[in-house]
């Protein structure tokens, strides 16, 4: 595993966008897989201790998520992902909101724009997130950084892993 790879997350406060560049080494198709594909999307998304619980998903436009972040105690934050636009192994993106078990959306949510490319056999992810709601924002940014920073590298771990299959 290359320790060089890319990682960048940068805010732009005054535009509401978080902007998130990751490199891993591994080929395009599988990079793409691990964000398309329900069964592998559950093996990462989630920092330990906690889990990711997909009720379903319908990767189409006009197709969703919905799925649960569930903590050690078995309690579950739902949220739904429904997605916009799809150019497949290139571009998708979705509008993100949490909400309760039964569907209901908390919103605003916020519109994700995730870009992949491959060079050299790596494959960098590009992803932009627009907050329409600032206060949105600012409230689960901290958490949300790290969060996300340490799902990341569990994508690497398990891309190694699904590498050598």
């Amino acid at each position: 595993m290359d320790n060089n790879l890319l990682f960048d997350f940068t805010v732009d406060k005054a535009a509401k966008k978080v902007f998130i560049k990751r490199e891993f080494e591994a080929e395009l198709s599988l990079v793409w897989d691990a964000f398309t594909k329900q069964d592998i999307i559950d093996q990462w998304t989630a920092p330990a201790p906690w889990l990711a619980k997909t009720k379903y998903m319908n990767f189409e436009v006009g197709g969703k998520r919905f799925y649960a972040m569930v903590n050690p105690e078995g309690q579950e934050r739902w949220s739904i992902q429904k997605y916009t636009s799809i150019t497949p192994k290139s571009n998708f993106q979705m509008l993100n909101a949490f909400a309760d078990k039964d569907e209901n959306p908390e919103l605003p949510g916020s519109e994700w724009d995730y870009n992949f490319s491959e060079k050299n056999d790596r494959t960098k992810v590009h992803i932009t997130i627009f907050n329409e709601s600032f206060d949105r924002m600012e409230s689960v940014f901290e958490g949300f950084q790290h969060g996300f920073t340490v799902t990341l590298k569990n994508l690497e771990n398990l891309l190694v892993t699904l590498s050598k299959k």
